[in-house]
């Protein structure tokens, strides 16, 4: 995190973070929302904040322009419950025990790695470099 200047503070909690896996695969649903990704993982590592409370959610998709009814409808109805559910079943799939994971060409990378690392991985798997 620090050779990536990445902001980061000791948690003294960790939260259940599934209600926000389904707010943030609503946002992706939507075309610029993706930055609720990074105002999540502020809100998590960053400032300690508990992202599976509900109102916590709510606020951080109204910093993004999210329309909070709607993010409090998603919330409630478990609207993107199933979409989320079939990102862990293919997530055991490939065997995935952490966070980040990276999955190209069969070969699976898991943890923060350097770029090298990565583009190594996409160029085994066939991408071609630009």
């Amino acid at each position: 995190m620090d050779a990536e200047g990445l902001p980061y503070n000791r948690r003294s909690h960790t939260y259940n973070s599934r209600l926000a896996q389904e707010l943030a695969k609503c946002a992706d649903s939507k075309p610029g929302f993706e930055k609720i990704h990074d105002a999540l993982y502020k809100a998590y590592f960053v400032e300690g904040r508990n992202i599976g409370d509900k109102q916590v959610l709510l606020d951080i998709a109204k910093s993004v322009g999210l329309p909070v009814e709607e993010a409090r409808l998603v919330l409630e109805n478990r609207t993107f419950k199933d979409a989320v559910d079939a990102d862990w079943q293919k997530a055991r799939r490939y065997a995935i025990t952490g966070v980040p994971s990276f999955v190209a060409g069969g070969s699976k990378v898991v943890g923060a790695q350097p770029y090298e690392v990565l583009a190594h991985q996409l160029r085994a798997a066939g991408a071609e470099q630009r």
